[in-house]
């Protein structure tokens, strides 16, 4: 049986190496810690027999081949190495309960299984590079394998005691049987691999581990047995591997613009290199590619190259649909502005008498004469009476009251430089009392006026103490406050010679002026 599986582990090698002269070989040893998974319906195998089961440590070598799948890192590694499996027992007896007349007895039992296999596993790698030289790689590799028995025997060591206590070691070993029989070791098993480590260069570091998927032992009771196996190799690269030269591939362009999808950031869509296989941008939207459009960032239209409609005014109404292009109007009158049709310059949107002049303050008309009386009511003192234009558009009063009143105002004079009325002035002013209480209609402007001596100033702010002094009179006298005006004039308004003492005396007065609301 040695020689036949012999003769098949050099012929692998020999097929390998000459059907894949152009693969890379590599040759590995390895340690590993080999067990057997047993399962059986034994009475107290779980506590007589099982704990004493361990795992034995194993080698594993041989050779495999690298044959390169495609391009995308996968590899198909074939090999043939030989593995030592098995497991092994050991038990310490208790030797109190031992009858001494026995002629010996065990204190402790050893028994390891060994059990060589030629396996020819057949795993897939993927190979990933862990540098940018391509020389160090990490890898990931699994598949099936082959095993077929090389050598199969059990050493046996046992520690005997006799009766005269003396202690007999005895150890052997035993050759056990191949075939598909009972008690007897199977020729074929098969199972699954794993493995994953790094190759750096030409060295190649992994773990490794696997699996039996068959009964690799027919046991003169109802068993199973699978083999397990866990460890570590070293192994080295013989050789380079031979990649095939990749075919040339078609490249795609799936919108024909010449650009290859790998670099087309628009693959879909017919573009131009300069855009990365894209078509010319339209940045603002408007229809016009920014290579024709003037105003990139502004939505326009074609006719002004990709640019808004101009606005010449500013008045937010395009030249196209502006009657007034140079003058800022507004959309209701087609971008003119709002017209005034009597020139008052009041549009006609706020003039409310658009065919006369008016004024702003009377929305456009002109200014309004309540009373109908010829006079408008911004000139008219009685603006609701009609009056004459004389008397400030109120009523004419009566010739009679104007000479009273006349006489009245010649006879109110003061001392010079002084606001105090002279005596006969409070008879005159008595009358004028009279003549306002008769009619409560009269209202009175008082004006007052001084000679020249002093300074002006002076006798602007004399000349109007003076006419308060007549108001401050009247209003004793009761007349209401409302009906009375003072005003001072100062000495800009002589009606004599102030050179003279009666001109002087005759500057020193007041003047009233009535008025009428009838």
């Amino acid at each position: 049986m040695k020689k036949r599986t012999s003769s098949l582990l050099f012929l692998c090698l020999f097929l390998i190496s000459g059907a894949f002269a152009q693969i890379k070989l590599g040759a590995f040893i390895g340690v590993h810690s080999a067990n057997v998974t047993e399962k059986n319906n034994l009475a107290g195998w779980d506590t007589a027999y099982k704990p004493f089961y361990s795992a034995r440590t194993g080698i594993s070598l041989g050779v495999l081949a690298d044959i390169p799948i495609g391009y995308k890192g996968f590899y198909f590694q074939p090999g043939v190495n030989y593995s030592a499996k098995g497991r092994q027992f050991f038990k310490n007896y208790d030797t109190s309960n031992m009858v001494r007349s026995d002629s010996f007895y065990t204190v402790n039992q050893k028994n390891v299984l060994q059990l060589g296999y030629i396996e020819i596993p057949l795993n897939l790698t993927y190979k990933v590079n862990l540098s940018s030289s391509h020389k160090n790689k990490f890898f990931i590799s699994a598949g099936p394998y082959l095993a077929f028995v090389y050598s199969a025997k059990m050493n046996n060591q046992s520690l005997l005691v006799k009766r005269n206590s003396n202690y007999n070691f005895t150890s052997g070993s035993t050759d056990l049987l191949v075939g598909n029989a009972i008690d007897k070791y199977k020729t074929l098993d098969y199972g699954i691999n794993e493995k994953a480590g790094c190759e750096f260069g030409n060295v190649i570091l992994n773990l490794y581990a696997s699996q039996g998927l068959s009964n690799f032992y027919t046991a003169p009771y109802d068993g199973r047995f699978k083999h397990h196996v866990m460890g570590a190799s070293l192994g080295i690269w013989i050789g380079k591997t031979q990649t095939p030269p990749r075919p040339p591939q078609k490249i795609k362009d799936a919108d024909n613009d010449g650009i290859p999808d790998a670099q087309d950031q628009c693959p879909h869509v017919p573009g131009l290199a300069k855009y990365n296989g894209c078509p010319v941008p339209d940045s603002d939207a408007d229809g016009i590619n920014d290579e024709e459009d003037s105003c990139k960032l502004v939505k326009g239209v074609e006719k002004y190259n990709g640019c808004p409609i101009p606005d010449t005014d500013n008045d937010g109404i395009d030249d196209e649909h502006d009657s007034c292009k140079l003058i800022k109007g507004v959309a209701k009158y087609n971008g003119c502005p709002v017209p005034d049709t009597d020139g008052d310059g009041v549009d006609d949107d706020h003039d409310s008498c658009r065919t006369v002049k008016g004024m702003a303050k009377y929305n456009g008309c002109p200014v309004p004469d309540t009373d109908g009386d010829g006079i408008n009511d911004e000139d008219d003192r009685c603006p609701t009476v009609p009056g004459v234009k004389e008397n400030n558009g109120c009523p004419e009063i009566s010739k009679e009251i104007k000479e009273r009143l006349n006489y009245v105002a010649h006879n109110i004079l003061f001392a010079t430089g002084s606001t105090q009325l002279t005596g006969d002035s409070y008879d005159n002013l008595n009358e004028l009392v009279s003549i306002l209480k008769k009619d409560k209609s009269l209202k009175l402007e008082i004006e007052g006026h001084t000679d020249t001596t002093g300074t002006p100033e002076h006798n602007m702010v004399l000349s109007r103490n003076r006419a308060n002094a007549v108001k401050n009179y009247l209003i004793s006298s009761g007349i209401a406050e409302e009906r009375i005006t003072a005003i001072g004039r100062g000495q800009e308004h002589p009606i004599a010679d102030n050179r003279t003492k009666e001109g002087m005396a005759a500057n020193r007065r007041v003047e009233l002026k009535l008025t009428s609301d009838k």
